[in-house]
């Protein structure tokens, strides 16, 4: 079974470029319906009732499985402890708290989950018109204790809600920086579980140090990610203020010309190339340069090499040639 554990914190900007992935509406939406295993597995760790638990495991028989290696590794569900442990670990205070509060912010019927279950549908139907051949997940909710945002496993799609209450979530003060509670808000969990997904289905296959290679890979990411919401956009999709994003774009070929005058995109340096992917500011750039710089230069370029080529958006996430791609995108900011 494949599993990727990610913690994703993303952007994108506001011009859209509809060469080759045009955003034509789909006839028929295919409606998502998110799995409430959170809901099921707190009942069950506020009454231990073993009848509750034997339903989890008829009605989510994957989760536990799934849940389990993203919290405890290695431990099985057929494990003698494994349910102990997992009762003791939500049952810890704090994060008893933080459960009962993310599955009533999203109790079903709540805004945040009419958004969700909609963005979604609209989105992996967006999908299926563009990737043919791809599958939809079935879509899941869980609470992960402030760890991994989104757990892919084969079919399978869940999103820890706990990771997205709201940018003034109490509780976050003590655990992230204000960069990253601007990305812990209900309207990001689609988009990320989009993000997660794609990024499954379509894996980096560059070379991890190498600038080019993941700059490109990157802007692929977002350029699709933006043809998946009806208002998605590089602004949105980044979390960027109107602020930071007109930064990047006053900056753009000063950005560029430092990349290459510095050597850093080719140079094989893993420490230089994952600055340019934090989304923490960029201060090895300028004090008050925004984070993600790497991911705006790799979409930028996506834009111009979609314009120029025409290519349709399956076409683009084959290509794995990131030279290939910037000479015919002819990027010259």
């Amino acid at each position: 079974m494949r599993y990727r554990l990610t913690g994703l914190f993303i952007s994108l900007a506001a011009t859209l470029v509809f060469c080759g992935c045009n955003r034509k509406s789909s006839a028929m939406i295919d409606a998502i319906h998110i799995n409430r295993f959170d809901s099921a597995l707190l009942q069950w760790i506020d009454s231990d009732d073993p009848a509750i638990l034997a339903q989890i495991k008829r009605t989510y028989p994957r989760m536990p499985d799934v849940l389990g290696k993203a919290l405890f590794q290695k431990m099985s569900p057929d494990s003698a402890v494994f349910f102990d442990h997992l009762i003791n670990y939500y049952s810890e205070p704090t994060l008893h708290s933080l459960y009962k509060d993310a599955v009533g912010r999203y109790a079903a019927g709540s805004p945040e989950m009419t958004r969700t279950e909609e963005e979604l549908s609209y989105g992996f139907t967006r999908m299926r018109t563009l990737f043919p051949s791809m599958q939809t997940p079935a879509v899941y909710m869980h609470v992960s204790g402030l760890q991994q945002n989104v757990i892919v496993a084969d079919s399978l799609l869940s999103c820890s809600i706990d990771k997205y209450m709201g940018a003034d979530y109490p509780l976050y003060e003590d655990f992230f920086y204000a960069w990253q509670r601007k990305n812990m808000i209900p309207e990001r969990v689609a988009k990320d579980c989009l993000n997660v997904w794609l990024k499954s289905e379509y894996p980096y296959q560059g070379k991890d140090n190498v600038l080019l290679d993941r700059m490109i890979y990157e802007g692929k990411i977002i350029y699709v990610l933006e043809q998946l919401g009806k208002d998605y956009n590089y602004r949105n999709i980044m979390s960027l203020t109107e602020e930071e994003y007109n930064w990047c774009l006053e900056h753009e070929a000063a950005l560029w010309t430092t990349m290459i005058e510095r050597k850093h995109l080719y140079t094989p340096d893993i420490v230089t190339t994952s600055k340019y992917f934090l989304s923490s500011p960029s201060t090895f750039i300028s004090e008050k340069a925004p984070g993600d710089l790497g991911h705006f230069t790799g979409y930028r370029i996506i834009q111009k090499y979609m314009t120029r080529t025409k290519s349709s958006c399956a076409d683009l996430m084959k290509n794995n040639n990131a030279q290939e791609i910037l000479r015919e995108s002819g990027y010259s900011p």
